[in-house]
């Protein structure tokens, strides 16, 4: 019972190890001790990202997108363009199925594999990485995840921005003791779909990318 009870935990705390080797900081020694990295998950959205982009280049920074796969077939030539632009894209289901920490191995790899394949068909770049849907996860997902050879990743700290609809909650979250090695978490996925949300989202990352920068600090993608 304690064994089954310490499986289900593992699965439903997204930074835990217990199931598996799970990246929740960026090591110093194969980043740099001066580094940040910032993240977005559920994209791309035709409207956000681009924008999202655009931030970006102003405060020359770098991030890592957590891709779905249909999104990423969807809107090829932005993701294209995120990698032109000096982005990562990685992993992070084929259509984010809510119940994905209850599929089957082989359904846990299906759902992975045309990801990775999709990316790599679009973008010229193998995906090092994956997310699980809102991190939850099942005992089948590492010895996937080894097969693919991809690190998986969750987050030293999120701004909930799926939820929370006080942006500056959501930047707080962000940034209380942002600190070296430090990865962050927001989406750009359906979740803002108006353009208030959108506009939120947005003063968000420009005033997270002005703390990283007032710390002293660099926004770098993964990998």
């Amino acid at each position: 019972m304690a064994d089954h009870a310490s499986l289900v935990l593992g699965g439903l705390l997204p930074r835990c190890r217990i199931l598996g080797p799970n990246m929740t900081r960026l090591n110093a020694q194969e980043y740099g001790s001066r580094v940040v990295s910032l993240t977005f998950d559920d994209g791309p959205h035709s409207k956000l990202t681009p924008r999202i982009l655009d931030v970006l280049e102003e405060h020359d920074a770098k991030a890592s997108f957590f891709c779905i796969g249909r999104l990423v077939e969807e809107h090829a030539s932005l993701v294209h363009e995120m990698v032109e632009r000096g982005h990562r894209v990685e992993n992070h289901t084929w259509n984010h199925p809510n119940y994905f920490a209850f599929l089957s191995p082989s359904g846990l790899e299906a759902q992975i594999r045309r990801t990775q394949s999709i990316i790599d068909q679009v973008t010229g770049r193998t995906p090092m990485y994956f997310r699980a849907p809102a991190g939850i996860r099942s005992p089948w997902l590492d010895p996937v995840l080894h097969r693919l050879r991809l690190r998986l990743v969750s987050w030293t700290r999120r701004g909930f921005d799926t939820v929370e609809k006080d942006r500056t909650r959501i930047y707080r979250r962000l940034v209380k003791d942002l600190a070296p090695g430090d990865i962050l978490l927001l989406h750009d996925g359906r979740a803002h779909d108006s353009e208030r949300e959108i506009s939120d989202l947005l003063d968000v990352v420009h005033r997270v990318l002005e703390e990283i920068q007032n710390k002293g600090l660099e926004a770098v993608p993964l990998g």
